[in-house]
């Protein structure tokens, strides 16, 4: 049975002050959730939060990780030191990790391999732009976005991955693709993983929606049925818009 989901990527924003304020809020706004919730807080607040959260029914994320045990790579971090700090789920190859720091889905199948062989949970971000929508290329873009990253695993590794489509050019942007534009591309994902996997491996994936989730377009977007829940950006700042969104299950 597939878990709905909604994570907040709160990206480059909040310092530590900013972060417990909004800790303190979203605690105050918990209740009982038909949805699984997350926060990917930046790395320096990582474990101020867990430590807020610990008690709680939000869980706290990473938004990136190396493919590396450990080395020389400067600036970067580790599956061992986030799994040190309590977490346990990663979020990987989000659209601006691809555009602004060159990942590659050859390199996000090693940050996904390396998640994995530590017992992490992986949010795996994938998306066309612009362009290839107005070209009609979108599935085949996100076909091959999945099937380099991800379809040389076995089957049994999909339960500890969560797929979430970003349709690029519904990021940030104040555009988002119409519920009916998602529930396409989300029933069309699943489909492939049952043509390359199985019925068990397509049904049991939870596939989030990541452009531009707002409290007034969650419900109807949540309500498709191959739409699991969001991966949410801007809205995920403020604790009210964000437990709107989740209510909307």
């Amino acid at each position: 049975m597939r878990k709905n989901i909604v994570a907040g990527n709160w990206k480059m924003n909040n310092d530590l002050s900013q972060t417990e304020s909004l800790i303190s809020d979203l605690k105050s706004q918990v209740q009982t959730s038909n949805a699984e919730v997350m926060i990917a807080p930046t790395f320096v607040n990582l474990w101020h939060a867990f430590e807020a959260l610990r008690q709680d029914s939000i869980e706290v994320v990473a938004q990136n990780m190396h493919f590396a045990d450990n080395g020389a790579y400067t600036g970067e971090v580790s599956a061992e030191m986030l799994k040190s700090l309590g977490i346990k789920t990663v979020i990987l190859g989000h659209s601006e990790r691809r555009a602004y720091f060159n990942e590659t889905d050859e390199s996000l199948a090693k940050k996904v391999d390396q998640a994995l062989q530590h017992g992490m949970r992986v949010i795996f971000c994938f998306g066309e732009e612009l362009q290839d929508r107005k070209a009609g290329n979108q599935e085949t873009v996100v076909k091959s976005q999945l099937v380099n990253a991800l379809c040389h695993l076995d089957a049994d590794a999909y339960k500890n991955i969560v797929l979430a489509y970003e349709p690029v050019w519904a990021i940030g942007t104040g555009e988002t693709a119409t519920p009916e534009q998602a529930q396409d591309m989300h029933a069309f994902i699943r489909s492939l993983f049952k043509e390359r996997y199985n019925n068990d491996v397509a049904d049991n994936l939870s596939i989030l929606y990541g452009g531009s989730v707002k409290p007034n377009n969650a419900k109807e977007i949540f309500g498709k049925p191959d739409v699991d829940g969001g991966l949410i950006g801007g809205a995920s700042l403020k604790a009210e818009d964000f437990f709107a969104i989740v209510n909307a299950f």
